[in-house]
């Protein structure tokens, strides 16, 4: 009967206990910090017109070069430096002095030689003059003819005409000066620069890889007609016209491993001269289910391949190891990795880890510039429920 006290005391013990470690228990829930607070963009599938970025060189539409064709002293001048021209303009006048001696010569022995031809045709007929005379005389009457000709042809050509429409450059000779047919020094140089081209270079590499997006339909077409080329100046400014692509070299440069592309652009305030560098962005074709995901939840690991950190069903943290092709505007352009519905963290990565528990709401550090657009169709969605 003296053991009944030890038990009480120990059942008593064994409560008080119980009860210290269930109150810890709550003091330890109680003191636990909530999980993190994270912004995401939840992806979506958009169209996507893929532009191809290619440095490049402005190239006249047409250059001439204006030669003499016949030998003499340039007499005058009639255009003004750095202006339009059309096609037939006088550009110079070389002395015709001699060139219309020559032709009025030309024609007296044409005429004398048509007139003994003509006689002898009738004589022959009367077996005055043998046939083999009448020939002879027949074919003098013809070489002068073409003699004449010529000497016309010359005569012509001390007026030296413009053969293109477009704008004339400075004059390498002056009144006075002497000029001959075998120069290989242009008098002049006239210029077409409306329309213009721009010459661009893209790698073979590159050009392979589009034709392979568009054989198995990843890409579509961006038209029908000619690919659409817009230009970005020396300046950073944008160039108001666009244009079009007119076709690629068949080879490619062994040198640089590139092919080269041209279009044409219109030009009618003559903004884009020769030899300007530029910048053209080719329209090469439309992926109708892009991803894009915003640059701040794009980072790169110790190997520099391309992550991001998503929140899944369970609001846990998983990292995705990406394939990311290119860059537009504040997006990444996303190939694999990533699938529509994702959520994927771009503010407060610092605070998180892969496995992490974590709060999600919608993002608000994406650019007011280029918003990704399903937050906003979410929000949209959710404001017409409510």
């Amino acid at each position: 009967m003296h053991f009944k006290p030890a038990v009480s005391v120990l059942v008593t013990a064994v409560a008080l206990a119980s009860l210290l470690s269930g109150c810890n228990q709550k003091q330890e829930a109680a003191s636990a910090p909530p999980p993190p607070q994270v912004g995401v963009v939840t992806v979506k599938t958009q169209a996507y017109t893929q532009v191809t970025d290619l440095p490049g060189r402005t190239t006249a539409f047409r250059i001439a070069e204006v030669r003499p064709q016949v030998n003499g002293i340039i007499l005058k001048r009639l255009f003004t430096e750095g202006g339009d021209v059309k096609a037939g303009d006088q550009l110079y006048q070389i002395d015709p002095a001699i060139y219309e001696a020559t032709a009025n010569s030309a024609k007296a022995t044409l005429q004398s030689a048509k007139s003994l031809s003509d006689r002898y045709k009738q004589l022959v007929n009367e077996q005055a003059v043998s046939r083999q005379e009448y020939d002879t005389a027949r074919a003098s009457s013809l070489e002068a003819e073409s003699a004449l000709q010529t000497a016309l042809i010359n005569l012509r050509y001390t007026k030296v005409l413009a053969p293109i429409s477009g704008r004339i450059g400075r004059s390498a000779v002056t009144e006075g000066a002497l000029v001959n047919a075998a120069q290989t020094d242009a008098m002049a140089v006239i210029t077409q620069l409306d329309p213009i081209f721009v010459d661009v270079a893209q790698s073979s590499a590159d050009l392979l890889k589009l034709r392979h997006q568009l054989e198995s339909g990843q890409l579509q077409k961006a038209g029908d007609n000619a690919a659409v080329v817009s230009l970005t100046l020396e300046d950073s400014s944008k160039y108001p016209l666009q244009g079009k692509l007119e076709f690629s070299e068949v080879s490619v440069d062994q040198t640089t491993g590139s092919v080269t592309l041209r279009a044409r652009f219109p030009n009618p305030n003559h903004t884009l001269l020769p030899g300007m560098f530029v910048h053209a962005q080719l329209q090469a074709g439309v992926n109708s289910a892009a991803i894009l995901v915003p640059q701040q939840g794009i980072t790169r690991d110790l190997k520099g391949s391309p992550t991001a950190l998503i929140v899944n069903a369970d609001n846990k943290v998983e990292l995705r190891q990406l394939t990311a092709s290119t860059t537009t505007g504040s997006d990444w352009l996303v190939d694999s990795g990533l699938k529509p519905g994702d959520r994927v963290i771009t503010e407060g990565l610092q605070y998180v880890k892969p496995g992490a528990e974590v709060k999600a709401t919608e993002a608000t550090n994406v650019s007011p510039a280029n918003p990704a657009p399903a937050p906003a169709t979410d929000k949209a969605a959710s404001s017409k429920g409510e």
